[in-house]
């Protein structure tokens, strides 16, 4: 692997990274156009070498099969994750990656606490689980939404004002957990402006090949631009910790933000460092008797 690329993402990543226990107010600490320095000429070497990067680190991680990384994308709607999953993830094997897009959750899922739908979705060991949109679902839009708390079946007192710090805890708890037990996390939440949202918008409107994205729902949301905005600040600067970190993405230029969330993945994958398994004696005597064995068959 190129080192002077490899050291070259590792910097961009730093900025964004939200340390534990800061308090963010997200108009005001991160700028949605922000592109490092990085020129638009340079984004196609950078992002090819950061899905190569990626290719080996997963065919490494599969192999060694001790440690799963699960990814976690977050983002107001048209912030570019599906894209972001499509070109970032272009080169890796497809049968060690899982995608999960999490939508409204079933009658089963709402008889169990709000985190089972997810833990059933965690990556197993050796491979790699993306959730595109996760459960941050259930201090963002619950937060925006609180009727949805209706849906939920909690009992009265659960219901009280210190829920969102209780979900947040039991959020950083989970995460923790999954990390003791080889489970790494990327968290990217995908930072793009009002403007660049409304032009996504209207591109989705005025292309025909863009119409399927559109749905009129979107532009109610909308409507409740600063009440996501302050859950979003609440959930960064709540959830951010030592072991799984949120990173903030500036997705106003979608090629900046694939090559940011490149370089988080490679970082990760590169502090998990995962090596190929080395046979044992007995493994390389049953190696070497098959060499032997193909090499004197007549063809």
């Amino acid at each position: 692997m190129d080192e002077a690329t490899r050291h070259e993402l590792a910097k961009l990543m730093e900025p964004m990274r939200v340390a534990p226990g800061a308090a963010v107010t997200l108009a005001d600490d991160f700028d949605p156009a922000d592109t490092a320095g990085v020129e638009k000429e340079d984004a196609g070497r950078l992002l090819e070498a950061g899905v190569a990067m990626l290719a080996d680190y997963q065919d490494k991680l599969a192999a060694q099969d001790t440690y799963g990384l699960l990814v976690v994308l977050q983002g107001i709607d048209a912030s570019g994750k599906d894209s972001m999953i499509r070109h970032v993830m272009s080169g890796v094997n497809p049968q060690g990656v899982e995608v999960t897009s999490f939508k409204v959750p079933s009658d089963e899922e709402l008889d169990h606490h709000y985190l089972w739908r997810y833990q059933k979705r965690v990556p197993r060991r050796g491979g790699i689980g993306i959730f595109n949109r996760s459960h941050y679902e259930e201090v963002l839009v619950v937060r925006v939404h609180p009727e949805h708390l209706l849906r939920e079946k909690l009992p009265e007192e659960a219901k009280e004002p210190g829920i969102w710090k209780r979900r947040y805890r039991d959020i950083n708890a989970w995460e923790r957990q999954l990390s003791d037990e080889g489970i790494r996390l990327v968290k990217l939440f995908l930072n793009v402006s009002k403007h660049e949202q409304r032009k996504r918008f209207l591109k989705r409107i005025q292309r025909p090949d863009k119409r399927w994205k559109f749905s009129a729902a979107d532009i109610l949301e909308r409507e409740h631009w600063d009440e996501y905005q302050h859950a979003y600040s609440q959930m960064l600067s709540h959830t951010s910790t030592e072991q799984a970190p949120w990173y903030v993405v500036p997705a106003d230029h979608k090629w900046f933000a694939r090559i940011a969330a490149a370089a988080a993945l490679v970082g990760a994958l590169a502090e998990i460092d995962p090596r190929y398994p080395q046979p044992d004696v007995k493994a390389q005597q049953a190696m070497e008797e098959a060499r032997l064995l193909l090499e004197q068959e007549k063809i």
